[in-house]
């Protein structure tokens, strides 16, 4: 059996702008072409989000590019995606989102052994701006000592 490449594709705004407190893995409904897409790594999961329609959770804004050597078959790169979860964790996640007033926010979307495509969900507040402010404080110190401990140990 042919060995696959397994995809990682992360949102890297998510965990600047939001605190993370729950993370699920959710199967991504998809068509034959978005799928072949995704195992090329021509998607992108920055500016998307997860919202409930009828009892279902859908992913909004996904871009998956069209794939290279389709036809007129090819899908759409924008449309919305069906998440596919046990019924326990969706009513866990709709009763945390309309309740508390959090967000659900994909986070990474890989593919496992098997190929298929799975999306990384988290449940997730909003930071406020003196947050993010304290995170790019932090983040600064923290690349200055690794700097310093650097040029120490060559020396």
């Amino acid at each position: 059996m042919k060995q696959q490449k397994t995809v990682n594709i992360k949102n890297r705004k998510a965990r600047f702008a939001y605190e993370i407190l729950d993370k699920f893995t959710a199967g991504i409904v998809l068509k034959g072409t978005e799928i072949k897409a995704i195992r090329e790594g021509k998607a992108s999961i920055a500016e998307s989000f997860c919202e409930f329609q009828n009892g279902e959770l859908f992913v909004i804004n996904m871009t998956v590019e069209e794939y290279s050597h389709a036809t007129f078959f090819n899908h759409a790169p924008k449309s919305e995606r069906k998440l596919l979860l046990n019924k326990r964790e969706l009513k866990k996640l709709e009763k945390e989102v309309r309740t508390s007033g959090l967000t659900i926010i994909p986070l990474n979307l890989v593919t496992n052994d098997k190929g298929l495509a799975k999306l990384i969900i988290s449940l997730a507040k909003g930071k406020k701006e003196y947050d993010k402010r304290d995170a790019i404080k932090e983040r600064d110190t923290n690349r200055n000592l690794s700097r310093i401990k650097k040029s120490f140990n060559q020396k």
